[in-house]
């Protein structure tokens, strides 16, 4: 009787040890996961990328959307629990490879290309063709009060302003340590740590005076925020790709084609009009999807 406890005890321990490492996964056979940090345009990229996916191929999509931050979802694409999502030059360059800023656009992806597909076992597929960098943002009364056009026009005032940004930006080499050194930026107090959700609401109310933001965000025209030109090009440039593991796409190479006919089809205000719908016209992610590629006749 003991040993059969025992031994039933030791299955159902094994299951117990199994089953979460099986629901963690990317999938298998017939099915990709794909997924995306947690603001509207990168969730509306992989949704797009899942779409486009389910219309060309037989795969079937399992969606891990909204994941959470940029090593969320980095940690996740390395340990096989997704397969693809959408990702920025410039993070991967400063944020991933913890390597020096490159201002150059095609460069910047060279590096990132290689060393991903070299360290990760990641590859880069074709950019989508929009540069969503980070740029700093002040509320209207700010900018009417400075004058600031720059951020270096910003230097005298901003000891009277209070910086707020969700949490990653503080972890970031190219985030607030790195920004308010390379400008000699010192601010009221001590920055705002917030989750992205609720950063532009902090601005609106006044509750912070300054912000990031990324330059296709819709948020920027509903609240009338103005952004600084980066004068000293401290932020690198951040184009849009989707990434893949290799080993999915040794598995699907068709995924290559298909993901890379999404090559080009986004420029700055194409891809601030999406955003736009989603963040303030409150329209549904899975239909702005489908709108856009139904529009571009690639569903």
């Amino acid at each position: 009787m003991k040993t059969m406890k025992k031994r039933f005890f030791t299955l159902v321990l094994s299951a117990v040890l199994v089953l979460p490492v099986l629901l963690s996964g990317c999938g298998s056979g017939n099915t990709v996961t794909v997924g995306s940090k947690d603001f509207s345009e990168n969730i509306l990229l992989g949704e797009i990328f899942a779409q486009l996916i389910e219309a060309k191929t037989d795969l079937k999509v399992n969606r891990k959307l909204n994941m959470g931050g940029t090593f969320v979802n980095f940690e996740a694409i390395k340990n096989d629990q997704i397969d693809i999502y959408p990702e920025y030059t410039g993070t991967g360059l400063t944020a991933q490879l913890e390597m020096a800023v490159i201002t150059d656009p095609d460069e910047a992806y060279d590096v990132v290309a290689k060393e991903f597909d070299s360290r990760f076992g990641i590859k880069w597929l074709k950019p989508l063709g929009f540069n969503n960098t980070y740029a700093v943002a002040v509320t209207d009364k700010v900018y009417q009060e400075t004058g600031a056009e720059t951020v270096s026009d910003l230097v005298a005032a901003a000891p009277n302003l209070i910086f707020g940004a969700e949490h990653e930006f503080f972890d970031r080499e190219d985030g607030f340590d790195g920004l308010a050194n390379a400008y000699g930026l010192t601010f009221k107090g001590n920055p705002q740590k917030m989750n992205v959700s609720l950063k532009y609401q902090a601005m609106d109310k006044g509750d912070i005076d300054v912000t990031d933001v990324f330059s296709t965000d819709g948020n920027i025209l509903k609240y009338n925020l103005k952004i600084l030109e980066d004068d000293k090009g401290f932020f690198p440039p951040y184009y849009a790709a989707p990434i893949i593991r290799n080993k999915t796409l040794e598995k699907h190479p068709e995924l290559e084609d298909v993901l890379n006919a999404l090559a080009g089809l986004f420029d700055d205000e194409t891809m601030t009009g999406l955003n736009y719908k989603i963040d303030v016209e409150g329209k549904d992610v899975a239909a702005v999807a489908k709108e856009f590629l139904e529009a571009n006749n690639l569903i």
